[in-house]
C-alpha cells in the first residue's frame, strides 16, 4: 500500500508542480508543455506529428508520426528542417535535421475550452524557415485563440518535383496537410476547437495556405484562411515547368546528365541531402522560383495541386471558406539589395524581367511588351537609384500585388462572395527610409510582424515600441482576431471603418496605414494595366510530362 501512496503522490507531483506543467493527451502518448516564464500562456514544443520517410524514399508524402507510453516532455529543441545558411535568418543556434516535422502549440492560460485555433504556415521562398521564427505569444495572451506553429520540409527535400513515384512533389505541402489532420484530431485535448481552425501565413507561408485552399486533400481541415503577402495564382507560386528547374538546379550542383530522366532522378535520391543544399533564394530575374510548388501528375498517390491553380478557381469547384488577404505597400523593398547588380541589364533589356508566367510568340514580341511596362514603370527615366521607388512598386505588384488582386478577382467571379482585402502600410518614427530617399513603406510581410511577435526568434517584448505602432498591432490583432472567431474583420457596431466584402474589382478594400479607412479599387490603374496583359500572354504551369519508358536490355 505504501508504494502505491508514493506512486500516486509522485504522479500528482509531476502532474502539477504548482502550475508549471500542463499535461496533454495526444493520440501518440502525453505531452507536458510549460508555463512561459512571462505568464499568460503554456508552450508546448518539438511534438513530433509526422515521420520524414527516409533514404530513397525521401522525397515522398510523410509518415505516421511516432509513439511514446512515458509523457514527452514538450520542450525547445531548435529543430528546423536541412536549409542553407541565409542573411536573412540566423539559424547558428538550431538543430538541423532530416526528420524535422515538430509541431509548437501556443495555449492560453484559462480553462475555457473550444477555443478557435490559429495554425501559422512559416515563410522563408519554400527555402528557409521554420515554424517558430515568428512567435505568437502575445496574440495567444489575449486568452481568445490557441495558435500552431511547425516545421515542413523546404528546398528539394520539399519541392522537387519529378513526377515520378519516388519522386511525385510537393512533400512540403504534404506535410502541412499532415499537420493539419494531426491538429484535427488532437487540438480539442489542448483546449482548442478542431471546427474552427484558421490557416494562415506570410510570404511562402501565404502561398501555401493559398494553395491549399484549393485543394481537395486538405478541405475540411480549416474553416478561413489569411493570407499575407503571397497569393496562389502568381509567378512564385507554382513552378513552370518542375522538370525544367530540376534539371537546372542539377547543374548548379555540377551534375552533368541531367537529360537522362533516371540518372537525374538517382542524382536526387542517392546524393547526400546536404549536398543538396543550395540557396536560389531571391535570385532569378523573372520572379519565379527554382524551388517551389508544383502541380503534381496523377501517380496513384494522394496529390495535393492537381492542376493550374487559376484553372481550379475558374472552375469553381474549391470550397469557398472566408478569405482575408492583403499585401503591404512596398513589398519589394527586400529586393533593394538587387538594384545595383540588376540595374544596368534592365535598362539594356527590361524583357528579361517580366514575369514568368507569360509567354509570347518570339522575342522581338517580348521585347516590345518588356519596353511597354518599362515606360509604364519609369517612363523615360533609367532604372537607378533615382527611381528606387518605381523599381519597388514594379517588383512589389508583378510578385504580390497582381497575383492577390488577380486571384481575388477570379474568386469573386466563380461566387466567392467572402473575401476581405487590405494594404498595410503603416510606418512609425522606428521604420527606416527607402534608400536614396526621404520615403517610408511597409516592407514585405509587416502585417505579419504586427499581428505576431516581430520577426526574430525573441521578439517577444513589446515595452518599447512606439505607441502608435502598439495601437497598429492592437487594431490588427483585434480585426485579424475577428475574423478567426466570426470570419468578418469587422463587426457591426465597431468604432472602426466598416469593411466589406470585396468585389471583381478589387473593390473596396480596407487601408491600413497611418488612418485606417476604406479604400476604392485595390492598386487601380497598375491592376487594370497587368490585366490587359495577362489576359493575352498568360501561360499556365503544367505538371511533370510522364517519365520515358526505362531501356531493357535483352
Amino acid at each position: 500500500m505504501l508504494w502505491l501512496l508514493t506512486a500516486s503522490l509522485a504522479v500528482a507531483l509531476s502532474n502539477c508542480d504548482d502550475g508549471e506543467w500542463r499535461q496533454v493527451r495526444t493520440v501518440q502518448g502525453d505531452v507536458r508543455g510549460r508555463k512561459d516564464p512571462d505568464g499568460g500562456l503554456y508552450a508546448f514544443y518539438n511534438i513530433p506529428y509526422a515521420t520524414v520517410p527516409k533514404g530513397t524514399d525521401r522525397f515522398k508524402a510523410p509518415l505516421p508520426p511516432p509513439v511514446w507510453l512515458q509523457p514527452l516532455d514538450a520542450v525547445d529543441e531548435g529543430i528546423i528542417c536541412l536549409q542553407s545558411p541565409t542573411p536573412f535568418m540566423d539559424i547558428s543556434s538550431k538543430l538541423m535535421k532530416e526528420d524535422c516535422l515538430i509541431a509548437n502549440i501556443y495555449v492560453p492560460d484559462t480553462e475555457d475550452k473550444n477555443l478557435p485555433v490559429i495554425v501559422n504556415v512559416h515563410g522563408g521562398g519554400f527555402e528557409i524557415g521554420c515554424g517558430d521564427i515568428v512567435k505568437p505569444k502575445n496574440l495567444v495572451r489575449s486568452k481568445k485563440v490557441i495558435v500552431v506553429n511547425f516545421n515542413y520540409r523546404i528546398g528539394v527535400h520539399g519541392f522537387l518535383c519529378l513526377g515520378s513515384k519516388d519522386v511525385p512533389g510537393n512533400a512540403g505541402l504534404k506535410d502541412q496537410v499532415a499537420l493539419l489532420r494531426w491538429v484535427n484530431k488532437n487540438i480539442a485535448n489542448f483546449g482548442g476547437n478542431p471546427d474552427n481552425v484558421t490557416i494562415t501565413g506570410g510570404s511562402a507561408g501565404s502561398i501555401s495556405v493559398h494553395l491549399l485552399m484549393l485543394s481537395k486533400a486538405a478541405e475540411g481541415l480549416f474553416t478561413k484562411v489569411i493570407p499575407e503577402s503571397g497569393a496562389n495564382v502568381g509567378s512564385v507560386s507554382v513552378q513552370a515547368n518542375p522538370l525544367e528547374n530540376a534539371k537546372v538546379y542539377a547543374a548548379m550542383l555540377n551534375f552533368t546528365n541531367v537529360n537522362d530522366f533516371y540518372a537525374l532522378e538517382e542524382f536526387y535520391k542517392s546524393t547526400p541531402l546536404k549536398s543538396l543544399l543550395m540557396s536560389t533564394f531571391l535570385d532569378r530575374k523573372d520572379s519565379s522560383m527554382l524551388i517551389a510548388p508544383c502541380v503534381e501528375r496523377e501517380t496513384g498517390e494522394e496529390r495535393i495541386i492537381v492542376d493550374a491553380p487559376v484553372n481550379i478557381i475558374k472552375n469553381g469547384k474549391h470550397k469557398k471558406v472566408p478569405i482575408l488577404i492583403g499585401t503591404t505597400n512596398m513589398e519589394a523593398l527586400l529586393l533593394v539589395p538587387h538594384l545595383e547588380k540588376w540595374k544596368d541589364i534592365m535598362n539594356e533589356n527590361f524583357s528579361d524581367f517580366l514575369p514568368g508566367d507569360l509567354q509570347f510568340e518570339n522575342e522581338q514580341e517580348k521585347k516590345a511588351i518588356g519596353q511597354k511596362v518599362k515606360e509604364f514603370y519609369f517612363g523615360d527615366q533609367p532604372v537607378g537609384e533615382k527611381t528606387v521607388l518605381s523599381y519597388i512598386e514594379y517588383f512589389s505588384d508583378v510578385v504580390f500585388g497582381y497575383p492577390t488582386f488577380r486571384s481575388v478577382k477570379l474568386e469573386v467571379e466563380a461566387g466567392h462572395d467572402q473575401i476581405y482585402l487590405y494594404e498595410y502600410s503603416f510606418v512609425d518614427e522606428n521604420t527606416p527610409v527607402v534608400p536614396h530617399t526621404n520615403v517610408k513603406g511597409a516592407t514585405h510581410c509587416a502585417q505579419t510582424s504586427a499581428i505576431l511577435d516581430g520577426v526574430s526568434f525573441n521578439a517577444t517584448d513589446e515595452s518599447t515600441l512606439s505607441k502608435e505602432y502598439k495601437q497598429m498591432k492592437s487594431i490588427l490583432r483585434d480585426m485579424w482576431g475577428n475574423f478567426v472567431v466570426h470570419g468578418k474583420p469587422v463587426l457591426e457596431g465597431s468604432s472602426l471603418p466598416a469593411w466589406p466584402a470585396a468585389g471583381a474589382d478589387g473593390s473596396p478594400y480596407m487601408s491600413l496605414g497611418q488612418e485606417v479607412k476604406l479604400g476604392g479599387a485595390y492598386l487601380e490603374k497598375r491592376v487594370q494595366f497587368w490585366d490587359s496583359i495577362y489576359a493575352k500572354y498568360y501561360r499556365s504551369p503544367v505538371a511533370p510530362p510522364e517519365p520515358p519508358r526505362k531501356h531493357v536490355e535483352l
